[in-house]
């Protein structure tokens, strides 16, 4: 179970002032469900997801949670590009209590996952997007979460790789829940449960995937 109770969420505004996100926001999502959040542009679902992982806390309220949720699946923004890939993914491993052997073989997960060869061991700052991308999503894959938090992660690089990841992400989320950030229904159809919908600072679930779909389309025409 995910319990957001009586969540405020506000930035300050470059105008002066602050923009609420969320105001006394209450809701409770049970568990062993695949989950999509969708919304138009604005709506809140990047806050939703921060909030969600951890990256990000409320002005007040709390999230109350006995489940384990990722990081954004492949989010490669917190690498430190004077370091190597390697060098990343052991600060990583070793700050979710990875040590001798065990962070060993995550190291290695991630290394043959990316499959970037010499780059491996080269600053990330040297990469491109594609290759930070192949990085980040071996590593998001690497450790056992209850939630795995996707914002269009399989979008990432070529052909081959995008449909390694999804293999990979599909039999991983066999064994475990998403919460998936989209503007495509297509994926939504095929991974999600439930439908949580943002609008105007609320969230209105649909257990019906279809009915949360067709009030998203509404409300964007």
């Amino acid at each position: 179970m995910i319990e957001l109770r009586n969540i405020t969420k506000s930035y300050l505004h470059h105008r002066g002032g602050r923009k609420v996100i969320f105001r006394d926001l209450s809701l409770v999502i049970p568990a062993g469900i695949n989950i999509g959040l969708i919304g138009r542009n604005g709506a809140g679902k990047s806050t939703m997801m921060r909030l969600l992982c951890g990256l990000d806390t409320p002005d007040s309220g709390q999230i109350i949670t006995d489940k384990s949720i990722s990081w954004p699946v492949g989010l490669s923004g917190g690498f430190q590009g004077s370091l190597t890939a390697r060098e990343n993914v052991k600060f990583v491993c070793r700050v979710q209590g990875a040590r001798g052997a065990e962070l060993h073989r995550l190291v290695k997960y991630v290394e043959d996952f990316a499959d970037i060869g010499e780059y491996f061991d080269l600053p990330v700052k040297t990469y491109s997007s594609g290759m930070r991308g192949r990085v980040a999503f071996g590593l998001s894959l690497a450790f056992d979460f209850d939630y795995y938090l996707v914002d269009e992660a399989m979008s990432t690089g070529d052909a081959h790789f995008k449909k390694k990841a999804a293999d990979a992400f599909k039999e991983r989320t066999g064994k475990a829940n998403v919460i998936l950030v989209t503007h495509g229904m297509t994926q939504v159809r095929t991974m999600c449960d439930i439908v949580l919908l943002l609008e105007h600072g609320k969230v209105i679930q649909f257990d019906d995937v279809e009915e949360g779909i067709a009030a998203y389309q509404k409300g964007a025409s």
